[in-house]
């Protein structure tokens, strides 16, 4: 009997790999935290040279662009058989 492609591993599916991964994240943003700290930076203004700027404005820009993608959907959204209805029937 063949075995079905649903039962394929995966090295995610492996939760030592993802414990690796998780360790090797958390490496890397704790380096990138230690090089801020000693980073000179000549930038145009004061505010952008405080500890940890780029790294909230990052992710408060990315929650901003997610909440506002949940309103958008509310605007945009169609519904499912939108394509499928006849002109009469819209």
């Amino acid at each position: 009997m063949t075995q079905s492609s649903d039962s394929k591993k995966y090295w995610l599916d492996s939760s030592a790999n993802v414990t690796k991964l998780f360790h090797g994240l958390c490496a890397v943003c704790l380096l990138l935290i230690a090089i801020d700290l000693f980073l000179h930076r000549h930038e145009d203004f004061e505010f952008v040279t405080l500890f940890g700027f780029h790294g909230f404005y990052g992710f408060f820009a990315c929650v901003a662009l997610v909440l506002t993608a949940k309103q958008l959907r509310r605007i945009l959204m169609r519904p499912e058989d939108y394509y499928d209805r006849d002109d009469h029937e819209r």
